[in-house]
């Protein structure tokens, strides 16, 4: 009996599908304002959008509905989309939610288990190696990484759900200090540092005065009051 003809052979890449359109187009969108490509004050429109990213207009219309939701950009018709600038309430707002928030967890996270001290410890190293290579947006990123896993050591997932929605404004705001201070990228570094060491010492009401008066800086810096 003839044997049942093989299957035929699937390139490792095959399984891997695309992602929506829509969805690639928000990505996009997204991650040029965060990194500050788009900065605010910038007019998108359909068509251009569209070109970058190689789709129709129809999946271009419903990624900028969602953005508009998000608070990054604000639609006007047959006009386009408008990059919105990151404003002063905004940053008071995040920088006081940023203060309740981490100087809890801060306070919390001590004493420390060996798993966190780590995990800080490859956070800060990885932050130095992307600050040496000058990829602002990879440390913004890496920035954030390292408050936010101090926040989930706090053990309060609530607060940890609260510290998430703060994720996108953090990286804006992070590449805008950095762009505009350089200077203060190994301050950052050498502030995480200094974090880290009280956390590790168990010295919780220092932990939170590091973050108090790293966090307040956030706020000072992006509206331009200290050079």
């Amino acid at each position: 009996m003839p044997a049942a003809p093989s299957a035929p052979a699937r390139s490792p890449h095959t399984s891997l599908k695309r992602p929506p359109a829509a969805e690639r187009v928000y990505t996009h969108i997204k991650e040029a304002v965060l990194d500050r490509r788009y900065e605010g004050g910038t007019l998108l429109t359909e068509g251009g959008l569209a070109d970058a990213v190689g789709v129709s207009r129809t999946p271009v219309r419903e990624a900028l509905l969602r953005l508009e939701v998000e608070g990054l950009i604000k639609l006007y018709p047959k006009k386009g989309a408008l990059v919105l600038a990151v404003s002063a309430q905004e940053i008071k707002d995040v920088v006081e939610t940023r203060l309740l928030v981490e100087e809890f967890a801060a306070r919390k996270a001590v004493p420390a288990s060996p798993r966190l001290i780590a995990r800080l410890e490859q956070l800060l190293e990885e932050q130095r190696q992307l600050a040496e290579v000058g990829d602002l947006a990879a440390v913004a990123v890496k920035d954030r990484c390292f408050h936010a896993e101090i926040v989930k050591h706090a053990g309060n997932e609530i607060l940890s759900r609260l510290y998430d929605q703060l994720r996108d404004r953090q990286l804006r705001m992070g590449v805008a200090v950095m762009e505009a201070h350089p200077g203060r990228i190994e301050a950052n570094i050498t502030e995480h540092g200094e974090l880290l060491e009280a956390i590790r010492a168990g010295d919780a009401e220092g932990a939170a005065q590091v973050v108090r008066r790293h966090v307040g800086r956030v706020r000072v810096l992006v509206r331009g009051e200290d050079r």
